[in-house]
């Protein structure tokens, strides 16, 4: 009693919480600087969460879920990116968290973080005992070494990296011009009827060559990609994040994605934090954010979308994340929380219901 007596009284007039965060903050730079590490904060043995007890599914839970052909779970709507988390504690109280807010699928690649991103997603699913409860997505054969040959060898060792078995969803990082598509499709259809990827995708490829891959597919007696992972959000990309990528967002992505059904699997689809108040006209000190998506019509955009989240009481980000959402195709977006707080604010996007007029309107259509 006393203790929730103190939590309802909120921060204490003498240190406030930003400064105890600081404290903390700083206490873990200093044991990383030192290579400090307890013996409770490594993954050996760790099959539990933070709080001891066995980690289960919210009754209460935000998540909604969708389903893809070829996989034989139901997947979140939501999907938890793995490419920013460098230590064992952070990881799984981060995946530990969303997996009990409904979350199951999860996103990673061979790229990220030189492998120490696969490889805590796969010790975590592994101490938790939940690999048939998840939903792994995993991408390989980025720029430059993206041909079949690279695809095999990375495919295999990211295999060996999450101790599995099989991934459900494998996507292709990258595309290569070079290679013949057929050459791609002969390979991941190896794999596929070898057990080791439920589905495979393609990520930052044009329309234009999945087309091609598919029709090559079903012309020789093989299966094609069954989903697609390209940049796609409200705010529209003007200069790409990183060499090589692609978006959907503009309307010939969007009436192709809503004829054919393919399901998409986007990534910034938030607009790497374009909504969350770091975007002014006047700002300039991201240089990214403003390389990528400054632009008239983007801070038009923004307009809109804060004067639609006040009218309903959510956060600007949780329209923006519903434009994702409410698409007439189907879509589950990429999201990449660093702390439990960005978790909880995409999380009410869910509840958000975006008509057609709505989403004509908030991208500049009306």
């Amino acid at each position: 009693d006393t203790i929730a007596e103190h939590i309802e009284a909120r921060q204490a007039p003498a240190m406030s919480w930003d400064d105890t965060l600081g404290n903390m903050h700083t206490l873990d730079q200093w044991r990383a600087a030192i290579s400090m590490v307890y013996d409770s904060e490594r993954p050996e043995g760790q099959t539990l969460p933070i709080h001891k007890r066995p980690l289960t599914v919210r009754t209460n839970h935000p998540m909604k879920y969708g389903h893809i052909a070829g996989v034989d779970k139901p997947i979140s709507r939501l999907v938890m990116g793995v490419d920013n988390q460098r230590s064992w504690p952070h990881a799984s109280v981060m995946l530990d968290d969303f997996f009990e807010q409904g979350g199951n699928c999860f996103d990673t690649a061979y790229i990220y973080g030189g492998g120490v991103c696969e490889k805590m997603l796969g010790q975590w699913v592994k101490n938790r005992g939940i690999r048939e409860q998840v939903v792994i997505l995993d991408k390989g054969a980025h720029t430059p070494y993206c041909t079949p040959e690279a695809l095999s060898r990375q495919f295999e060792e990211s295999l060996t990296r999450l101790q599995m078995d099989y991934v459900d969803i494998y996507m292709l990082h990258r595309d290569n011009l070079d290679v013949p598509v057929g050459e791609f499709i002969t390979v991941l259809n190896e794999h596929k009827n070898a057990g080791r990827m439920r589905i495979f995708g393609a990520s930052n490829w044009s329309i234009e060559r999945i087309e091609a891959a598919n029709q090559w597919a079903a012309a020789n007696g093989m299966t094609g990609f069954a989903a697609m992972s390209n940049n796609f959000s409200l705010a529209r990309m003007i200069d790409p994040v990183w060499a090589g990528c692609i978006s959907a967002s503009d309307a010939q992505s969007r009436a192709w994605l809503t004829e054919t059904g393919m399901p998409l699997m986007p990534w910034s689809s938030q607009a790497r934090g374009f909504f969350t108040g770091r975007a002014r006209p006047d700002d300039y000190s991201d240089a990214e954010l403003v390389r990528c998506w400054y632009s008239e019509d983007n801070f038009r955009r923004l307009e809109r979308v804060n004067a639609m989240a006040k009218e309903r009481g959510v956060l600007p980000i949780n329209i923006a994340l519903a434009y994702v959402l409410c698409q007439p195709f189907p879509t589950f977006p990429l999201i990449g929380p660093r702390v439990l707080a960005e978790t909880r604010t995409s999380l009410p996007a869910l509840q958000v219901e975006l008509t057609p007029d709505d989403l004509r309107w908030l991208n500049l259509e009306d």
